[in-house]
């Protein structure tokens, strides 16, 4: 599986990669093949302020539902508008085009105490 160094990673398997303030987030490999096939994503979330831990939205796959947990604390700024129309590219592409949200973080600092690749494959393995 694929667990990219630059990123930081959730017990929830969420990944996050940080530009400034700015945090794009996604669903790991390892969880889009626990999922299986992909066919909806469901992100209400834009605009509204959500703490780290907290349900931003849900993922839905053939056989089931499961919920998107934030990383970390701050506001969510743009949710992908690819996933509307191809929920599949979380499948195909879970740190490229398959990213879920971008969000403005409260403290940047807070990335960084998530998991680094080499922590979360041990979680995952």
């Amino acid at each position: 599986m694929n667990f990219p160094e630059n990123l930081r990673y959730t017990k929830d398997h969420e990944w996050v990669s940080l530009n400034g303030n700015t945090a794009t987030i996604g669903i790991t490999d390892f969880a889009q093949r626990e999922l299986g096939d992909i066919v909806y994503i469901d992100i209400t979330s834009n605009g509204k302020s959500v703490a780290a831990e907290e349900v931003f939205g849900t993922v839905e796959a053939v056989k089931t539902v499961s919920d998107l947990f934030s990383p970390v604390a701050g506001t969510i700024s743009e949710v992908n508008p690819l996933l509307d129309a191809q929920p599949e590219l979380v499948n195909s592409d879970p740190y490229g085009d398959g990213w879920m949200v971008k969000m403005t973080v409260n403290d940047p600092a807070d990335v960084e105490k998530l998991m680094n690749a080499e922590a979360y494959a041990a979680v995952v393995a």
